[in-house]
């Protein structure tokens, strides 16, 4: 087998000018029928999405009776976490797991996949995909940079993130560093906060040193999880920027094409099992998590107030059109989105939005 090295500079999520360590890999063995492909983890192995690529490939491994195996490499690895998109838009890995707004320095349009602030939740996002054209409109991006997408997870309703100071008004954002990747970090900016991207196993460390005086991470199982609490006292809610988000398994588009057809079929029910799994995942245990923040680690529970949520939602509606507008593929992308959007708002309002006022009423 033939061998190469592997040294790209990481020109992903506007990273630009990262220094890239030299890494070596295989190309894809085939033996026999048998295809053995290099897997790719933006995220650290010791938590849910570390997991749930795990057993990502550990389905797709049984599913083919071994007919395709997956090695998967965990964020620093094999290649440093934003790396990831281009190891395998390079084809020296086959399949990778990140997040969509991470690949922003590759793609306009591509943030939009990941959510939108004020947005979709993960029921409408599912619904957008499967059911509403999403899926196709997604591809129509990943395809134009080599790679198929299948969605492969979602966090759900994130919180609004840590602060060391209470967040009341606008005026208390001016200045901030604040971690935010995405759509809600653009508009953060506007508001003259000082935006830093950084990858989940870096979170910490910033924070405990000051580098950033705040952070959004996911939501209450995996931000007790990462030790968040242990260096900010300030948990605020609710998550307008990330109503859910939509977790991205990216691959190399000449190895999928390359899989006959059952392969094919194995690898998206792979991830449309993962998608789910992880999403169930973090309903079940955001519950106890929350519940142990607040009553064992003594976090200060915190909401946005009425008047921030309004200016951030009004800045919102200026904001992701004008970032849209950009190129043709993020306006088209956009323009789908917020059409289901706008059906998705008037059932949400008469199903689950007025269920859970009328929950209230049951002392169960």
């Amino acid at each position: 087998m033939k061998r190469r090295v592997f040294m790209k500079g990481a020109a992903t999520a506007g990273v630009a000018g990262a220094a890239v360590a030299a890494s070596t890999f295989s190309t894809p063995a085939i033996a026999k029928g048998k295809q053995k492909w290099i897997g790719v983890n933006t995220f650290g192995k010791a938590g849910l999405l570390g997991r749930a690529f795990d057993a990502f490939a550990k389905f797709v491994g049984e599913a083919s009776e071994d007919r395709l195996s997956i090695k998967v490499y965990h964020a620093g690895e094999l290649v440093k976490p934003f790396e990831t998109f281009d190891a395998v838009q390079e084809g020296t890995a086959q399949i990778g797991l990140g997040a969509p707004y991470y690949w922003t320095g590759k793609s306009n349009a591509i943030q939009f996949v990941a959510g939108m602030p004020f947005g979709l939740n993960a029921q409408e996002q599912n619904g957008w995909l499967y059911q509403a054209g999403g899926l196709d409109m997604c591809n129509k991006v990943y395809n134009e940079l080599g790679l198929q997408f299948l969605p492969c997870g979602n966090t759900g309703n994130q919180m609004g993130g840590w602060y060391n100071k209470e967040i009341n008004t606008a005026a208390d954002l001016d200045g901030l560093k604040f971690r935010m990747p995405g759509l809600g970090g653009e508009i953060l900016k506007t508001f003259g906060v000082n935006v830093i991207l950084l990858p989940g196993t870096e979170v910490l460390a910033a924070l405990t040193s000051g580098a950033i005086d705040g952070t959004e991470w996911i939501g209450p199982v995996a931000d007790r999880g990462k030790g968040l609490y242990k260096v900010a006292k300030y948990y605020y809610y609710p998550g307008w920027h990330e109503p859910a988000t939509v977790l991205d398994c990216f691959i190399n588009k000449k190895a999928f094409d390359g899989l006959d057809n059952s392969l094919r079929t194995i690898v998206e029910h792979a991830a449309a099992k993962t998608n789910l799994m992880l999403l169930s995942q973090f309903q079940a245990l955001n519950n106890a998590a929350m519940d142990a923040l607040i009553n064992k680690e003594g976090v200060q529970l915190k909401t946005y107030s009425d008047e921030l949520l309004q200016a951030i939602g009004k800045r919102a509606t200026e904001v992701l059109p004008a970032i849209a507008s950009k190129d043709k593929m993020s306006q088209e992308l956009y323009d789908h989105l917020i059409a289901y959007r706008k059906t998705s708002v008037n059932w949400a309002r008469l199903s689950e939005g007025a269920f859970i006022k009328a929950r209230e009423y049951a002392d169960l």
